[in-house]
């Protein structure tokens, strides 16, 4: 190949990969909005429109887009283009019905399994979030604190599969953070929640982790089915 050649060739792959980090970036901010309800559900998803607004090129946009749809947090409705998905309760309460004992069994495994590290984080996030209770948080604090909550519960309990399963319905749940966390007696209840998981996973009591755990999906979902005006069951 000549020094011509490889040139090119070279650009190729930084234009490629230059291409992929803004398709990427694209796809993080456009996830946030979506999540902090600045883009709400219904909200087109124009490719021309996002691309002026991100100020960045119609191609890592457009795979951006292609991105959330794929992950359910965006549709392509006819005649109209991509859109941010529309949050169907009555599916949302489904899943919630199913991440109960799922998410039980993960508290579970994860009392017996924390280090002292684990312990040593659990509580700095616990007192995070009653921290933020005593001052004007944005629904979006609230939703970053519960991830990495859970995140680390998930983490501890090393189990693969239960996970996996779980991760089938992060997309469509993670729709319900605005609604879950948008009023102040609601962040109150869940914080309190996840305080009482926290000193079962703390004390290694894997029964009261467990029920705990699914006490407190079981009553994200009745707070969500009365946000909503209908049945948790």
């Amino acid at each position: 190949m000549s020094t011509v050649q490889d040139s090119a060739a070279e650009l190729a792959v930084v234009s490629d990969a230059s291409s992929g980090s803004l398709a990427d970036r694209a796809y993080q901010d456009l996830r946030r909005r979506i999540l902090d309800s600045q883009l709400p559900p219904g909200a087109p998803l124009s490719v021309p429109a996002l691309a002026r607004t991100l100020n960045i090129s119609r191609s890592p946009v457009r795979e951006a887009v292609q991105r959330l749809i794929h992950d359910g947090l965006a549709t392509h409705a006819p005649n109209r283009g991509a859109e941010v998905a529309r949050l169907e309760i009555s599916e949302l309460i489904e899943i919630y019905v199913v991440k109960e004992p799922l998410m039980g069994l993960t508290a579970r495994l994860a009392a017996t399994r924390l280090t002292q590290q684990d312990v040593e984080v659990l509580r700095a996030m616990i007192a995070e979030q009653e921290a933020a209770l005593e001052v004007d948080t944005h629904q979006s604090q609230y939703m970053a604190m519960d991830v990495s909550f859970h995140g680390l519960i998930n983490r501890a309990a090393g189990n693969t599969a239960l996970l996996s399963t779980l991760a089938q319905f992060e997309t469509r749940t993670s729709l319900a953070f605005p609604s879950a966390w948008s009023e102040h007696e609601y962040a109150r209840l869940s914080v309190r929640e996840h305080r009482a998981i926290a000193d079962a996973l703390i004390a290694g009591d894997a029964d009261d982790a467990e029920r705990a755990s699914a006490a407190h999906v079981r009553n994200v979902r009745n707070r969500l089915a009365r946000w909503h005006g209908t049945s948790g069951s």
